[in-house]
């Protein structure tokens, strides 16, 4: 376990909170992310509203896109296309190309904002593609102006998080590109499990703030956790949060409303890709009504695209990449998301 930061180095990272003591951080331009200045008490109320930013393919529409109206949307996924530092959404297709920007310009006409997500369980992850951390930054910024974002968020995840080096470059980079963009919001997606954030995931986030990196937003990926893991998907979601939040507290030092305020939670809708694991329309609504309770950022789920029944005849892998696996109506889950 790590040294715990002191409080001015938790004042370099911090979420980047309007929190009373942390001078000279650039606040959130909207209130996804945004968060309110401490409570005198922790268990004072929060005002904030729990923002829903469902993930979506950044490539190609879905009719369950806009189910729950959401506040944003997490483009999925900037890569490399393997052996270059050059991002391209999903490894293969241009970052500029005119369909994705057209794609853009709908999500966003309902006035949602869009994030850029960028790395993902698939693929090359730019961090260990690009030589430099200029060049990487160069690269993340790229994306962003192609989707005319100014929201990053980096779903670090397997190798990539395991990976010393790249997560160093990485956290370099995004510092630089912090400085060239002073209202950039930066979001990190890690795995957790009912007992938290492992150590390469606390590593990553020690790694962020050891190079100045102002980050948004801790969002957990509430799924996959093991097949031993097989009761209560909702209630793991939970325990998840509650020990993460434990763990965000003492890394960056901040209060227990702003560590809630700090925090995103997504979920695997429908059939995980674990056996035994299916998280369901009660367990979203478990953990929408939490995330309200605590004034945790926004929720999320993998993916808007599977937010509908299967056909009769769909199969196991179907049920992973096109629908939910479960019954429900088409857009049940972001309706519930939404609250």
């Amino acid at each position: 376990m790590r040294a715990h930061r002191n409080a001015a180095a938790g004042c370099a990272l911090l979420f980047a909170l309007t929190t009373a003591g942390c001078t000279g951080q650039d606040g959130p331009t909207d209130t996804t992310d945004a968060a309110p200045t401490a409570p005198s008490t922790p268990s004072a109320p929060t005002t904030a509203t729990t923002a829903y930013a469902p993930y979506v393919s950044a490539t190609t529409a879905s009719d369950t896109d806009t189910a729950g109206s959401p506040t944003a949307y997490n483009l999925a996924f900037v890569i490399s296309s393997g052996d270059d530092c050059v991002p391209r959404w999903n490894g293969v297709q241009d970052i500029d190309d005119a369909s994705v920007a057209s794609r853009v310009e709908k999500l966003s006409g309902s006035g949602a904002t869009v994030r850029v997500s960028f790395g993902g369980a698939s693929g090359t992850e730019l961090a260990a593609a690009c030589d430099s951390a200029s060049a990487l930054a160069a690269a993340y910024g790229a994306a962003l102006d192609a989707a005319g974002s100014t929201r990053a968020d980096f779903d670090i995840e397997g190798d990539a998080l395991t990976d010393a080096g790249s997560v160093a470059l990485r956290s370099e980079a995004i510092a630089l590109l912090q400085k060239e963009r002073s209202g950039l919001e930066v979001s990190f997606t890690l795995p957790v499990m009912p007992s938290g954030l492992d150590t390469d995931g606390l590593a990553l986030l020690a790694s962020a703030n050891d190079h100045g990196v102002r980050v948004s937003t801790v969002n957990l990926m509430t799924m996959n956790y093991g097949e031993s893991y097989t009761d209560d998907m909702g209630d793991y979601a939970l325990a998840s949060a509650q020990a993460a939040h434990t763990q965000l507290r003492k890394v960056f030092g901040t209060s227990d409303a702003d560590a809630w305020r700090g925090m995103a939670l997504t979920s695997m809708l429908g059939v995980n890709d674990v056996a035994g694991e299916t998280f369901t329309l009660a367990d979203a609504a478990e953990v929408r009504a939490f995330a309200e309770e605590k004034g945790i950022a926004w929720v999320s789920m993998w993916a808007a695209f599977r937010d509908e029944p299967c056909a009769d005849d769909a199969s196991a892998a179907e049920a992973l990449t096109d629908c939910s696996g479960v019954e429900q109506e088409s857009g049940a889950f972001a309706e519930a998301f939404a609250g």
